[in-house]
This record gives C-alpha cells, structure tokens and sequence, in this order.
C-alpha cells in the first residue's frame, strides 16, 4: 500500500501520522509544495493526506501550484481513493469539489472542544460526543453537496465533515505531537492575539502527554477507518 502527503510548510508534517502508516505496512512519498510541484499518478495511491499550512486555498496568484493541487485532489477523489484533509487540506478538499473558502468569523487557535455529531450508517466516521482538540485555523468553508457532517465547535460550525466512503476533511489537528504544536508556534506566534478563541502560547504548550495521547488515538481511529472503508468491496 502506498500513502502519500501533500506538504505546504517545512512545520507542517505528518507528526502522529507517520508512525502509524509505517506500522500499518504503508510506503510513504510526499509531495512538498514548497519545493516542488510533480504529483503523482492518483492510480498508484491508496491513500493521500493532504496537511495544513498558513496560506489560503485562495492564494493562486502567490502560490499558482494550487490549481494543479486542487486538480489532483479532485482526480483523486474521483479514482475512488482514500483521502485526508487536515486543515487547509480539509478546505482544499471542499475547494476542489466546488465549495468557497472563505475567513471564518472567529479565528480559532489553540485546545478547544468539538461536538461530534451522532451518525446513524456504520459507512459514516462517528466523532466523540465531546473531545479537547488542537486548533489553527481562520477560514472556514461550505459544506460540500452530498457530504455529512461529522463535528462542529462553538467558533466554527464545519469542523469535520465524510464526502462519500473514504473522504474526509479535519479544520483541527489530530496529529499534534508536542514538537509539532511547538514547531507551529515558532512560525506562526504573531497570530496569537488574544481573542476568546486563541490562547496565548503558554497555554498551547503546556499541555499533558495523554492530552497529545488522546488526539493521535483519534487519528488513528480515522486512518483505520479511511483504510477499511477503501479497500472494502463497492457498494
């Protein structure tokens, strides 16, 4: 099995991620936008995790390899491929199927709780009824047509969402590790402007092991499930 992430930033990577797909057997590649721009053949992948970043899904005229990325994310999709979005790639996802991405109200930054929404089809990830998650985020999207969704917080209503069997979209970080949390405080502190959703950089970091523990768990669970979803039998 081949898994393969789409880097926008040298601080943004893999984090909890990683391990995982190497104890599930998965050969990993990336493609790190930053330095290059080559893709894959969408054929030749079983899973594609695509991580966050501080640029929007609007950028083109600063980063014109979006548009090539949005493509890809598309054709992948419609290969009937496992895909993740964490963050920007959650509103790159929405992007690519149409949707607008647009600044959220609030800007959320920091350890905030998400609302899972209760599911009714075993085909459907079921989120927690209430789980402390790591945020980073400004934008938000609209939901793509035909997709669930699957959280939501009080500073942002489209927090999770599954688009068919094996798509989903994350706005918040389930992969943070302490040296990830901290790698995206040293680049990005000018957003920590006090607000009732951002926390001040103390409050980021100082955080217990089982609190990281809790949400790389999570994401486990979402591999599992991206994993088995795609390579079950077609419905």
């Amino acid at each position: 099995m081949r898994a393969h992430y789409l880097q926008h930033v040298p601080f943004e990577g893999l984090g909890s991620i990683g391990p995982w797909l190497e104890t599930a057997g998965y050969q990993i590649t990336t493609t790190k936008l930053y330095e290059s721009t080559s893709l894959p053949n969408p054929d030749q992948l079983d899973l594609l995790i695509i991580m966050g970043g501080p640029m929007s899904v609007n950028d083109e005229d600063r980063f014109p390899w979006l548009r090539a990325e949005k493509q890809f994310i598309r054709h992948t999709i419609e290969s009937g491929k496992a895909v993740l979005g964490i963050c920007l790639g959650a509103q790159l996802i929405a992007s690519a199927l149409g949707e607008s991405v647009y600044p959220n109200r609030r800007k959320e930054i920091g350890w905030f709780p998400v609302e899972g929404i209760p599911q009714r089809q075993e085909s459907t990830f079921q989120f927690p009824p209430s789980v402390e998650v790591f945020h980073w985020h400004g934008d938000t999207f609209d939901l793509p047509d035909r997709a669930v969704l699957l959280a939501r917080s009080e500073a942002c209503e489209n927090q999770a969402f599954q688009f068919g069997q094996a798509v989903i979209g994350l706005q918040f970080h389930l992969e943070t590790t302490p040296e990830s949390a901290q790698a995206i405080v040293t680049s990005c502190r000018e957003e920590l402007l006090p607000s009732k959703f951002v926390q001040p950089e103390a409050a980021i970091l100082d955080q217990a092991p089982d609190k990281y523990q809790k949400i790389n768990t999570l994401m486990s669970k979402v591999l599992v499930f991206l994993r088995d979803k795609a390579t079950s039998p077609p419905t």
